[in-house]
């Protein structure tokens, strides 16, 4: 059986982009990118939503392939690219870059892929997290905590039926101020 992991960059009020879906104030330092690209490379299925993956899949394909871009964009693009990906979708009529397209039901296609599935899973996107949050399927949160409030947009967190209770597996300060605090669902 999978590890299902959820975990993104977080402003400190608790939002993944701010009211006007812009995500420009958690652009990471070249630490925290390495170390969301180490996370990656571990990873062997990605669950993705449509707008997500459209925005992913807008510049991580031919990103590698700019001259000018630094050896840690190179890196995450063709890990990206490589990723096995799992893209829910009811309008997309095709998905590339090693991704599959999925119209079932989030919470049943996760949890089926979940037990047939060895290795870390990761659910990637608020929107699409939010059911399989609710439905107590990730094993893992990883919250790393940009130095930036926000004052609202798309929260990490959906609207929950009841308390998850979490034990705290690691914590970490990052150049640049970011704090990752790494949580298991108990």
């Amino acid at each position: 059986m999978g590890r299902l992991i959820y975990g993104l960059n977080v402003s400190v009020d608790g939002y993944i982009a701010d009211a006007q879906g812009n995500i420009d104030w958690s652009d990471p330092s070249e630490e925290l990118h390495q170390y969301w690209n180490d996370f990656e490379r571990d990873t062997v299925l990605s669950f993705y939503g449509r707008r997500l993956y459209e925005l992913m899949s807008a510049y991580w394909p031919t990103a590698d392939r700019d001259p000018d871009a630094p050896p840690i964009i190179v890196d995450y693009a063709r890990i990206w690219c490589d990723m096995p990906k799992v893209v829910f979708s009811q309008t997309l009529t095709s998905v590339g870059w090693n991704s599959r397209l999925e119209r079932g039901d989030p919470v049943e296609v996760v949890a089926k892929l979940k037990a047939e599935t060895d290795g870390q899973l990761e659910v990637a996107g608020a929107t699409l997290a939010a059911p399989i949050v609710r439905a107590g399927l990730v094993d893992e949160y990883r919250i790393v905590i940009a130095p930036t409030a926000v004052g609202g947009g798309l929260s990490f967190f959906p609207s929950l039926p009841s308390w998850i209770s979490l034990r705290l597996l690691e914590n970490r300060t990052f150049s640049g101020g970011a704090v990752l605090l790494r949580y298991e669902a108990t």
